[in-house]
């Protein structure tokens, strides 16, 4: 009996191993942005997309775990920790990105693209793909050129309606030279400032404000604390949706291809989900309490900027310009 006893005990080890090996080895990916967890933040809409679409195609295969609000640490940190293989999703602004591959400084040129879809149309080209050579070259995958819409400027000081409108007023900006050098090129000052500090700066007035994506100022509630909301579309922010080239390398191939398709597939409904969500943002941020306003005349904002992409040819590379500068339009 007791030897039958024994023998049924060691036979259900032998059956419970492999389904324990298979247990532990499934992967787990968590993926960082540092913006809310709102349904309306872009950042968020690319994470949760991408978590439904690989779902989607490896069911539970692959866990996947969300990081929100600066819990994976900030941005520049995460993308640090995916070319050392720490982390291994993040939701990523271009302008950070481009701290570690110049050549996406491309994305940040302002008064590049007219609209969105020119905007789609170089990314998912042959300049998107350049771009994303460069930059698993620095051992990070991009998954998806994602959309955080065209970033506007809000302030505390007056409308911006023309250039000179800029002149004394403190705007926190991006830690990118590009950023910097619109801001003086238009007569502003710029502030560069980790995100994770901003909103305390403009409520405590230590910087008269910033310019960020309609979704981003109303899923963190910059209506609060700013007064005029000024529709200058002066930079299309393009946000990446990045991964780790270790995390991406050690799956098998079968989940490495469903990684990336999921990252195609969620990339498309962010797009569509942000650009439909930033328009009806508008009269909701002015029902809010914003002033808001347009720029009477882009051409204006366009012609002091002009000599920035001469003086960043080098820097992004002539050929990339070049290209985007065609595709663009």
């Amino acid at each position: 009996m007791l030897l039958t006893r024994r023998g049924a005990l060691l036979g259900a080890s032998v059956l419970a191993t492999p389904v324990l090996a298979r247990a532990q080895a499934r992967p787990t990916l968590k993926v960082g942005w540092t913006t809310s967890d709102s349904a309306q933040d872009p950042y968020a809409m690319g994470a949760h997309f991408f978590k439904e679409e690989l779902a989607n195609r490896v069911g539970e295969r692959i866990e996947v775990q969300l990081f929100p609000n600066r819990a994976l640490g900030d941005e520049r940190p995460m993308l640090d920790g995916m070319r050392l293989g720490t982390v291994d999703l993040a939701v990523i602004t271009n302008a950070v990105i481009a701290q570690i591959e110049p050549a996406f400084q491309i994305n940040d040129m302002p008064f590049l693209f007219a609209d969105a879809a020119a905007a789609q149309r170089v990314l998912d080209g042959a300049v998107g793909q350049s771009l994303a050579q460069r930059l698993e070259s620095k051992s990070v995958v991009n998954l998806g050129y994602m959309e955080g819409g065209f970033r506007q400027m809000i302030n505390n000081v007056r409308p911006i309606v023309q250039p000179g409108d800029l002149r004394g007023v403190k705007f926190r900006v991006l830690q990118s030279p590009i950023y910097v050098g619109m801001y003086t090129a238009l007569g502003g000052t710029a502030v560069p400032m980790a995100w994770g500090e901003t909103f305390t700066a403009v409520q405590q007035g230590a910087i008269d404000g910033l310019e960020i994506p309609l979704a981003v100022i109303d899923a963190n509630k910059y209506y609060e604390v700013t007064r005029y909301l000024s529709m200058t579309n002066h930079i299309y922010s393009m946000i990446g949706l990045l991964m780790a080239k270790r995390s991406h390398d050690r799956l098998a191939p079968d989940l490495r291809a469903a990684v990336r398709e999921a990252g195609v597939a969620a990339t498309a409904r962010q797009r569509t989900a942000a650009a439909a969500n930033a328009r009806a943002l508008v009269g909701a941020l002015g029902q809010r309490g914003m002033a808001v306003n347009e720029v009477a005349d882009p051409a204006a904002f366009r012609r002091a900027v002009l000599p920035m992409y001469e003086s960043f040819r080098g820097a992004i590379g002539a050929d990339i310009v070049r290209d985007a500068l065609a595709a663009a339009g």
